[in-house]
């Protein structure tokens, strides 16, 4: 531990709250809470690096510094200004205030970040004479507050700019799929590697970049250029360059991912997107319709994200779906398909009768993430093998409406971290990028190898 233990969150999307905890839970986090598109966790300052550098399900891990009440906004700038804001800031730093509130008190949340800031300018002006100045783009200091009705947490943004925003995408079709959800989707799928992994209809490429991410355990913030934490007052260098250079839970992938779609130009965007992520020894990209798919040789897992009708007429909707399904049908028997839709028109098109369904937000709107197990024969006999090969991993709807993490649901905080003993062999055709830091910084030089 490199220092005392203080309290952290975790902020993710709906329905992924669980598959924070479990990552949390895999890197050793302590005191695991799961809330509403957040889990709470404890650790050290270790723990706060590893968090924004290793998580793929975090949009962003705040650290707490005050817990108060306020009745009103002047409540409000008196408890702000009654912290020491020499532990956080210097006049020299320039810093800003994001509010999120849920509150018939507080109804305007610009007006709450209003008065974070003249409570913390009137500090140093008082104080020192001269006062540290705000700045929305990229400021040193990034600050949140958060009200429910009249309870009031003031935290240290130590991500910045969201963790979703990898690093790797040079561009984007329309309506991208973000990548923290594509990382929950697979992840809530258990693969891991095991198998070849396909996404029909892969648009920019973030579902088969993601799993390629997984699939060798690479950290997704090792392309980010910075993160938040490292303009703090008590930012440890050296501390995050040992985990930034540590590679040693890196595997190999002995499988491939496969990236299909019919937009030449979206083609295009992923070939960009997988080369800058490096994995392009992983991802096999090819412009073709899912009309064209064909059963695979191997054993292998799809999930895909087809179009909801944002763009496209309500007749050719209902149309693709169809032929997803026929698809599924007779060219991918033996094999497990997760789809992510939001339409119950457009699910019941597939014709076929999913055996999981978990509900999930892409934005504004609510989805749900369907499992489709393709099964050759008779659907009694595909249930009875079903019933005997059953590993409680994944997740599954009760009866009652509730997700479950089969039988691993529990307290997180009691399970150890699960690490592989063995000493990857990474292969990929290029090294692990490098980042422009103000002091001299050693990198581990990653030898490219020929398949």
């Amino acid at each position: 531990m490199s220092e005392q233990s203080f309290e952290m969150i975790a902020k993710t999307f709906q329905g992924l709250e669980e598959i924070l905890a479990q990552e949390l839970t895999t890197l050793g986090a302590n005191d695991l809470q799961i809330g509403r598109r957040m889990v709470s966790f404890s650790g050290d300052k270790e723990m706060m690096y590893k968090a924004n550098f290793c998580l793929r399900t975090a949009i962003r891990i705040l650290k707490p510094i005050k817990h108060f009440v306020a009745k009103d906004a002047d409540e409000v700038y008196e408890q702000i200004k009654a912290i020491h804001w020499e532990d956080y800031l210097d006049v020299e730093k320039t810093f800003a205030v994001d509010a999120v509130v849920f509150s018939e008190e507080f109804r305007h949340s610009k007006f709450v970040s209003y008065k974070v800031k003249d409570a913390i300018v009137d500090y140093f002006r008082e104080t020192y004479n001269k006062r540290p100045s705000v700045r929305i783009n990229k400021p040193d200091v990034l600050l949140n507050i958060h009200i429910a009705e009249t309870k009031c947490t003031l935290s240290l943004d130590s991500s910045g700019e969201s963790l979703h925003r990898r690093g790797y995408r040079q561009e984007a079709v329309e309506a991208p799929l973000n990548e923290v959800l594509a990382a929950g989707m697979i992840l809530m799928t258990g693969w891991k590697g095991e198998c070849d992994l396909i996404d029909p209809m892969c648009g920019s490429g973030t579902i088969p970049i993601e799993a390629a991410l997984i699939a060798r355990n690479i950290a997704p913030g090792v392309f980010r250029k910075e993160f938040a934490f490292e303009k703090w007052l008590d930012f440890d260098q050296e501390l995050f360059d040992t985990i930034y250079n540590d590679d040693s839970q890196e595997r190999e992938f002995t499988h491939k991912i496969y990236g299909y779609d019919n937009n030449p130009k979206a083609n295009e965007i992923a070939t960009h997107n997988v080369k800058a992520a490096g994995v392009s020894k992983d991802v096999m990209l090819k412009l073709q319709p899912f009309q064209q798919f064909e059963q695979p040789e191997k054993k292998a897992i799809i999930i895909t994200n087809p179009p909801y009708g944002e763009r496209i007429s309500a007749n050719d909707l209902l149309g693709l779906y169809s032929m997803i399904g026929e698809r599924l049908k007779h060219a991918f028997t033996g094999n497990t398909a997760w789809i992510l839709s939001y339409r119950e028109e457009c699910f019941d098109q597939i014709g076929l009768k999913p055996t999981a369904k978990i509900s999930l937000y892409n934005g504004a709107l609510e989805c749900e993430f369907r499992k489709y197990e393709i099964f050759d024969g008779k659907y009694k006999e595909f249930k009875e093998k079903e019933a005997r090969d059953f590993k409680p991993r994944e997740f599954q709807k009760t009866t009652d409406g509730e997700r479950k993490f089969g039988e691993r649901r529990g307290n997180f905080g009691d399970r150890k971290p699960r690490f592989s003993d063995d000493k990857p062999r990474f292969s990929d055709e290029r090294p692990r990028p490098k980042r422009e830091f103000s002091g001299e910084r050693k990198f581990r030089k990653r030898e490219d190898k020929e398949d």
